[in-house]
């Protein structure tokens, strides 16, 4: 009898989900506020998107976002494994890609930009040309104009990718476009040598509120680049948060969150903190573009009283 009642006790317990035993994995599920989860980032967007993890991580210290700084082809690669749960990148999803990811996981990943980036043209600080028109990227970037461009990889970067895409139509990149590993890479190439034009992401050198890269730029400079969509001619402008906005610099390109998550997991914890105010203040404070939020100043006016 007194067996019989711990037998009844015991599966009631299980039942109302305090068993005797804890379900398998009950404890162990992600969500926005603890957890462990991968995701795998376009190194390109690496200062911003270490900011956005620290503050994140500061807010909620039980959980833990492990990230991998890469090339945007490597993250595409690791959004197919079961272990990387979001990648960074700066394009969406293809609908070919949409597709086979529905087959894949039953459901389709979302995706959505989160900031406008741009690729920066950087100079040397002893260089006297710093004015470049989009005709003269194309002669450098084809290889006519024979002066040596540095990329921050051989071709499977975001920043590869977007100026074939834009400034060469598609086209192969000349011979002396040439690879650093990484964009800290072309930017110490650059701040050395006089005869070198570099590409990298906005926001390795486009905040100046950080110290590095303030220090940056004792050394090396942003070059000027053809305002392509504005009404008045000669008018060149530099990669700023401003220029962005408004259609400026014509080498602006979004910043993309890919979320593998059909359930209110980390991911989308991390994923609607950048999206909302406190994440979208960490973009525009690092001179990006948000792209979910404006933050447009307002003038306040105080009546005086009798």
């Amino acid at each position: 009898m007194k067996k019989g009642l711990i037998y009844a006790g015991c599966l009631l317990l299980m039942l109302t989900g305090a068993g005797c035993k804890s379900r398998p994995g009950a404890d162990t599920r992600d969500t926005p506020e603890q957890g462990t989860i991968n995701i795998s980032v376009d190194e390109s967007f690496k200062p911003v998107i270490e900011e956005q993890l620290r503050v994140y991580h500061a807010s909620f210290p039980n959980t833990k976002i492990n990230v991998s700084y890469k090339p945007e082809a490597a993250c595409f690669r690791d959004l197919q494994s079961d272990s990387t749960r979001m990648i960074i990148v700066a394009r969406g999803l293809t609908e070919k890609e949409q597709a086979y990811y529905g087959d894949k996981l039953s459901f389709k990943p979302q995706f959505a930009p989160l900031a406008y980036d741009a690729v920066a043209v950087i100079i040397n600080r002893a260089s006297e040309d710093s004015v470049f028109t989009m005709a003269r990227l194309k002669d450098i970037l084809s290889g006519k104009e024979k002066l040596t461009a540095v990329m921050d990889g051989e071709n499977a970067t975001s920043t590869v990718r977007f100026l074939q895409d834009s400034i060469l139509k598609g086209a192969s990149f000349g011979a002396n476009v040439v690879a650093a590993q990484g964009s800290q890479a072309v930017i110490d190439l650059v701040s050395k040598r006089s005869d070198v034009v570099g590409f990298v992401g906005q926001s390795w050198v486009g905040d100046g509120y950080d110290p590095k890269q303030v220090e940056y730029l004792k050394t090396i400079r942003l070059g000027l680049v053809e305002c392509v969509l504005c009404k008045e001619r000669d008018l060149f402008t530099k990669p700023s948060q401003a220029s962005i906005t408004h259609g400026e610099y014509p080498l602006a390109r979004p910043l993309y969150y890919i979320l593998k998550e059909n359930a209110a997991g980390l991911g989308t914890g991390f994923m609607n903190f950048m999206s909302m105010e406190r994440g979208q203040l960490i973009f525009r404070r690092a001179f990006l573009a948000p792209a979910k939020m404006g933050f447009d100043q307002r003038r306040g006016m105080i009546k005086e009283s009798d």
